[in-house]
């Protein structure tokens, strides 16, 4: 299905207000100027035990100008979209930017890129807005009456969208106009007993899709809702009744929908090179992986191939264009277990010799500033690489790790421990039950060196998350991380328990 830009964003006074902005800015000396205009409509459902709990929906509507003067960056933003404001928001911007000149330490300049014009809008078939909340509610409500009366003791069942539609024009010439919808559900459910309290979580990872994505079936190329909720109840109590891990050194087979997590902290976040190069400290640190370890780096093993990109099907992170008009594209970041790229914006990409942005700049709302973002992060399958099942069957003692749950990185992204929803004891080949109270615990290097098998194509899921938090003050955004099941031997394994980690 393809769908355009919703008419009621394109008609609002885009083009006057792009001519207003830009004009001023001009008219007042920028080197470079641009604007973004900007309607973020975000909501949320919330049901306990299959009642109502929480609802929320929003909408967040502005302009922002941002320039370059004299070399130094000037920003405005404002709430209403007139021609004044734009005129206004530009003069601000400038203002700004001789205001802050003489406290400058370093030149702005941007990397150049192409005029751009057009639409994008992404890959979804059914807008989340278009559908009755009382329509959200009783499919939420019928979830967990399902899951309640498969003997679980209480359900979180819970779903948010988004949908983002944004101008940006700039003195280039570049004018674009896109949409992006995404939406993230999520079940967790309880038991208790007198052998204690467990929780487990859905696997379902939040997509670029719309409203198909909750009410569509496996078959129909979306994710296998029933069949999940058919199993979370026994998961459950097989994970309630099961033994604490021993701890020691496994070799750990790992599900994408646990793997993903651990690429974000310590591939996605070590890759951005602005962190690598010290101007992002503030807020999760910076990176191991500095700028003069370019093409040197060991960072794994010689089957780690990670790219970054801003333009797979579904991705939290997939656009047509960036916060700075940057086309977007697909890149390397890791290959053979070298890291040969990082993730750029148009500063740092000058700032480093670099001839082109890759496309990784984003503001969250319109009254922020746009900094650089993750990409989708993802490591890429063996093109005839083995099933998970396959994985298994090679390991003689070991562990299969399900979902992703708690993490704790250091902040240069090296030294770091995960755990996950399920754990899977594995003996010789076989899966000999659930254990749990588990934990495993590595360096990005060593982790990543002990990659032993990577899967094929048909273990390849595309995790992520809405809540990636950068920034000062903080922004949030979403980001998507694909990879397939992997293999990696003699991992570090403690037992989370008071007793097991003494």
């Amino acid at each position: 299905m393809t769908r355009e830009v919703d008419a009621d964003f394109t008609a609002l006074p885009l083009a006057a207000l792009a001519d207003a902005a830009l004009q001023r800015a001009r008219d007042l000396g920028a080197e470079h100027a641009d604007l973004r205009v900007e309607r973020v409509r975000r909501s949320d459902l919330r049901l306990r035990d299959g009642q109502l709990s929480g609802a929320g929906d929003g909408t967040d509507t502005g302009l922002a100008v941002r320039v370059v003067l004299d070399g130094t960056w000037g920003f405005c933003a404002a709430s209403d979209l007139t021609t004044a404001s734009a005129v206004t928001a530009a003069e601000q911007a400038v203002a700004m930017a001789r205001v802050s000149q003489p406290l400058s330490t370093e030149r702005v300049e941007l990397a150049t890129e192409p005029a751009h014009t057009g639409q994008w809008v992404s890959s979804y078939a059914i807008d989340p807005f278009d559908v009755p909340v009382a329509d959200q509610q009783a499919l939420l409500e019928d979830w967990s009456r399902r899951l309640i009366a498969d003997g679980v003791d209480h359900v979180d069942a819970e779903v948010d969208a988004v949908k983002e539609q944004k101008l940006y024009a700039d003195l280039a010439g570049t004018f674009t106009v896109q949409q992006r919808v995404r939406v993230q559900p999520a079940v967790t459910v309880v038991v208790s007993s007198s052998e204690g309290i467990e929780t487990m979580r859905s696997l379902a990872p939040p997509v670029g899709r719309g409203w198909e994505y909750l009410a569509g079936t496996a078959a129909q190329g979306v994710w296998d809702w029933d069949g999940e909720l058919t199993q979370l109840p026994a998961l459950v109590v097989e994970k309630l009744k099961a033994p604490s891990v021993e701890p020691g050194r496994y070799d750990l087979v790992i599900d994408p929908s646990n793997l993903w997590l651990t690429i974000h902290e310590s591939i996605g976040h070590a890759t951005e090179l602005d962190r690598a190069l010290g101007y992002e400290a503030a807020y999760a640190g910076t990176s191991f992986a500095t700028h003069d370890q370019l093409g040197t780096l060991r960072y794994g093993s010689e089957l780690m191939n990670v790219t970054g990109d801003r333009t797979v099907e579904h991705g939290l992170a997939t656009t047509g264009w960036d916060d700075e008009g940057v086309a977007t594209q697909a890149f390397d970041l890791v290959r053979a277990g070298t890291l040969v790229g990082y993730q750029l914006d148009r500063r740092v990409a000058r700032l480093t010799g670099v001839e082109r942005s890759n496309g990784c700049a984003f503001a969250d709302s319109p009254s922020h500033v746009p900094i650089q973002r993750m990409a989708n992060v993802s490591l890429q399958p063996a093109p005839d690489g083995p099933t998970t099942a396959d994985l298994i069957a090679g390991v003689e003692r070991g562990v299969y790790v399900v979902g992703d749950k708690s993490w704790s990185i250091d902040m240069q992204r090296y030294n770091f421990q995960f755990t996950g929803q399920r754990f899977y004891s594995i003996v010789d080949g076989r899966l000999a039950g659930m254990v749990k109270d588990l934990a495993y615990q590595a360096t990005t290097t060593d982790f990543w060196g002990s990659m032993a098998r990577v899967g094929g194509p048909s273990t390849w899921v595309l995790g992520g998350a809405f809540n990636c938090g950068k920034g000062q003050p903080g922004q949030v955004a979403a980001v998507s991380h694909g990879c397939p099941s992997a293999l990696f031997t003699g991992v570090r394994v403690i037992n989370t328990t008071a007793e097991g980690s003494s």
